[in-house]
């Protein structure tokens, strides 16, 4: 399996990101573009997602490990939002010598209790008739009740693409609404004591409840050398709430 990328920049240390749920790999551009004036970035479609193939099951092992295969034998700094956070921590955990340093956002190494809020946003996806859309502003529409916030609807359609044969999600809408356990989960069990000794930039943003104090023991124990950052301002979506400034703390670490 090999994933969709595109690659920024001509020089310097290799950076690659991992999106989130829902996500593509364009949706890390902003930053991408303007580290790649030092830097070589690398944007990935997370399996699942935008133009990168479909797997069978949801596993985050298996999802680090299609990962990894993309880096080659350089080893890189890794950077995962949420989701792809966790692939990257994983990542990190199973194949340490890819990875140079590693900059987790605004997830934990935990199980999370509901992924109820993502459910629905996936049961709204599939309920849209596609077989009868002719416009992209009848699918905005059509959600605009079932997903009232303007930024998060446009965040969810950027998945619809319009083919030869009519409409279709780029999303295995179907994968990750049944295997929603795994993905609000951790395979803590599996990685047994497994730990990264790199450097870790640990950024939640201020406003978000996806990162707490409770989180921090696990954090320390898998990554004992990790920074935890909170950014003012900002929630889930921290690198695209406060672009500006999670740019400059991306570039302190990297450097």
């Amino acid at each position: 399996m090999s994933l969709h990328r595109t690659e920024l920049g001509e020089s310097g240390q290799r950076v690659v990101f991992c999106h989130g749920l829902f996500g593509q790999g364009k949706n890390w551009t902003q930053a991408g573009k303007a580290l790649s004036a030092d830097h070589r970035v690398l944007l990935l479609d997370m399996p699942n997602h935008g133009r990168s193939p479909w797997t069978e099951t949801f596993d985050y092992l298996e999802l680090a490990d299609l990962v990894a295969a993309e880096l080659g034998d350089e080893p890189v700094a890794l950077v995962g939002h949420s989701m792809g956070g966790k692939i990257a921590m994983c990542l990190a955990l199973r194949h340490p010598e890819l990875v140079e340093r590693l900059a987790v956002v605004d997830v934990a190494p935990v199980t999370y209790e509901s992924g109820r809020e993502f459910v629905g946003y996936i049961d709204t996806m599939r309920s849209l008739d596609l077989a009868n859309l002719e416009r992209r502003d009848q699918a905005e529409a059509a959600l605009r009740d079932a997903v009232p916030n303007r930024v998060v609807r446009s965040f969810l359609l950027q998945n619809l693409r319009r083919g030869d044969d009519g409409w279709h999600w780029q999303l295995n809408l179907d994968l990750l609404g049944e295997h929603m356990a795994e993905l609000v989960g951790w395979p803590g069990d599996e990685l047994g004591d497994a730990t990264y000794d790199g450097p870790v930039l640990w950024v939640g943003g201020a406003r978000s409840d996806y990162i707490s104090d409770e989180h921090a023991a696990e954090m320390d124990r898998r990554f004992p050398r990790n920074r935890r950052v909170l950014i003012k301002d900002a929630g889930h979506w921290v690198h695209s709430e406060q672009p500006e400034v999670f740019l400059e703390v991306m570039r302190r670490f990297l450097a």
